[in-house]
């Protein structure tokens, strides 16, 4: 069986910890994606790619390696619902960092939520808040997510 491959778009990732022992645990290889170097850990597993800091060069070279991974065999870890869309249609499967999964049937209501969200921020003239504050609550379902698509994937 190919081994199994999680992806993260590290940049704005708040579980890259988590990820990494839970990775360690199945013996999946993980590929840390981002435009600056981060720190990871001393394992053979675990490889960092530091992209160029053009727009979307860590999306692109995500999107581009999990087209390249044997089916059922890829998991990308992203907020980006964009990154998630493209994922998808290459055969992965995507976590957002707070375990929500992405799939085929939600991704085209979150893409029009997007697109009607990004409308309303441009009528407010900078007026709004973001989003909520990241919760233990939403590192411990990403945990369980995680867990049960890596199960799931027969690890």
């Amino acid at each position: 069986m190919p081994a199994l491959t999680i992806l993260i778009d590290a940049d704005a990732c708040p579980v890259k910890d988590e990820i990494y022992r839970v990775a360690e645990r199945f013996r999946a290889e993980v590929r840390v994606v981002s435009n600056a170097p981060f720190r990871i850990p001393d394992s053979p597993r675990v490889k960092r790619v530091v992209v160029s800091d053009s727009f979307d060069a860590a999306d692109d070279w995500i999107a581009e390696a999990a087209a390249a991974l044997p089916p059922n065999t890829g998991v990308v870890v992203t907020g980006d619902i964009l990154l998630a869309d493209r994922c998808l249609k290459a055969g992965a499967r995507v976590l957002k960092h707070n375990g929500d999964a992405f799939t085929a049937a939600s991704i085209g209501g979150a893409i029009a939520t997007r697109a009607i969200m990004a409308d309303l921020r441009a009528g407010m003239d900078g007026v709004g808040g973001g989003p909520a504050p990241f919760s233990k609550a939403d590192r411990s379902r990403f945990l369980q997510a995680l867990d049960r698509v890596l199960v799931g994937m027969g690890c």
